[in-house]
């Protein structure tokens, strides 16, 4: 079976040949001026290239980015998503068009990674009352033989209120037992792997679109995602990047089940990612998010059973993810970190059931209690019902 580096060589190698410059990856802190608290698409580190900036290495690049976003946050344990990931990219500054980035990715999924065609199918922009459809896109994939889907706020790709925006085309491969049926938008056995965004327009603080003198083309591919269809596994969670995880934890807590296991491997790896960044957990920005995460670790972790602790992580583990994603630092500091923490909650905790056991608490709780109590005592809303849920009392959740 192929391997998750395998992938990731054949699609850099497969650009390259055709002219693109092999870019780094770079961290998941955005780039200055950013809006975003992490990196959340291959595009962002080049957004100033993208919005006109000649680039060092030229007019056609490559590579591959590592991404997080907490908007799928309560989706992860399912079959497609991660909170961190890997997306790589195709770009085209004002080179070559929308329709070659098509083909190109045709042509490597089919060729490159041995895709049926009869297992694709493609959206596009169907158009609105302000842009026409992407009669370019839809015409391309016409040629080469895929059922189209039109779609309209699907297919509408926007960095922002303003900014860079334009129609996207979207690559779905069919991950069902049976013959593809249906559309990706009616059934979710069709899963999205490659975008590829038509940068044609700048949208104004007034919402009025201008037109790109020179559009560029943004493609991102999700890694994981295609490495389960290639390795035809049930979820991203069977890949060869996880079997670490997926083999060490249960020898280290004991059985688990489905979805807590893919919750731990998940946020305790994208915990890792995130300190070997450079971020620590904090009551907001970046540092929240990061907090978030390992917390939910450990409320999974200690559901079943709370002597259960981090220090039984192996620090190789630690290496592993840190090794993937290109990150030099010492995998002992990132380890000490993530213990550092646990204590933190472990604190917390305590204090927070010593609270809740005052008898103004021994009702169902009504939003003044929490706000009470996140704002006098510190105990956000999510960990009052941890708690209360923990010992097992109806307060009305």
């Amino acid at each position: 079976m192929i391997t998750t580096d395998q992938t990731v060589q054949t699609f850099l190698d497969y650009f390259r040949e055709r002219g693109h410059e092999l870019i780094p990856g770079g961290s998941l802190i955005p780039p200055p001026g950013d809006p975003v608290l992490f990196t959340s698409s291959g595009m962002h580190p080049l957004t100033p290239y993208l919005m006109g900036r000649p680039h060092p290495l030229g007019r056609r690049l490559t590579g591959s980015q590592r991404c997080l976003r907490t908007t799928d946050l309560d989706e992860v344990g399912d079959d497609t998503h991660l909170t961190v990931f890997e997306m790589l990219g195709s770009w085209s500054l004002r080179d070559y068009d929308g329709p070659q980035s098509l083909r190109w990715g045709f042509e490597l999924l089919r060729d490159g990674f041995g895709i049926d065609p009869s297992r694709m199918h493609v959206t596009v922009f169907g158009g609105d009352d302000r842009v026409e459809p992407d009669h370019e896109s839809w015409r391309a994939w016409e040629e080469l033989g895929l059922p189209v889907e039109p779609t309209v706020d699907e297919n509408w790709w926007s960095n922002g209120p303003t900014g860079l925006c334009g129609p996207d085309s979207e690559i779905f491969v069919w991950t069902g037992r049976d013959l593809p049926q249906a559309t990706p938008t009616t059934d979710d056995r069709w899963v999205e792997v490659w975008n590829h965004v038509m940068m044609r327009y700048l949208r104004h603080g007034d919402g009025s679109l201008e037109p790109m003198r020179r559009p560029c083309v943004d493609t991102g591919l999700g890694l994981e995602r295609l490495v389960r269809i290639l390795r035809n596994t049930q979820s991203v969670f069977e890949i060869d990047l996880f079997d670490p995880w997926r083999t060490t934890l249960p020898g280290l807590w004991g059985p688990l089940d489905g979805r807590s296991l893919r919750v731990l491997s998940d946020h305790l790896r994208s915990s890792i990612v995130i300190l070997g960044d450079g971020v620590t957990p904090s009551p907001s920005g970046r540092g929240h998010i990061l907090r978030r995460l390992i917390r939910r670790s450990l409320t999974t972790l200690w559901r079943d059973d709370p002597t259960r602790t981090l220090s039984d992580l192996p620090i190789e583990l630690v290496d592993h993810t840190l090794e993937h994603f290109r990150q030099p630092v010492p995998g002992q500091y990132v380890h000490a970190l993530l213990l550092e923490e646990e204590h933190k909650f472990d604190l917390l905790l305590q204090r927070g059931r010593k609270i809740l056991s005052h008898r103004r608490f021994s009702g169902t709780l009504a939003e003044d209690d929490y706000r009470y109590l996140h704002d006098t005592h510190g105990l956000p809303r999510d960990l009052v019902v941890y708690l209360t849920t923990e010992a097992g009392v109806d307060r009305g959740l």
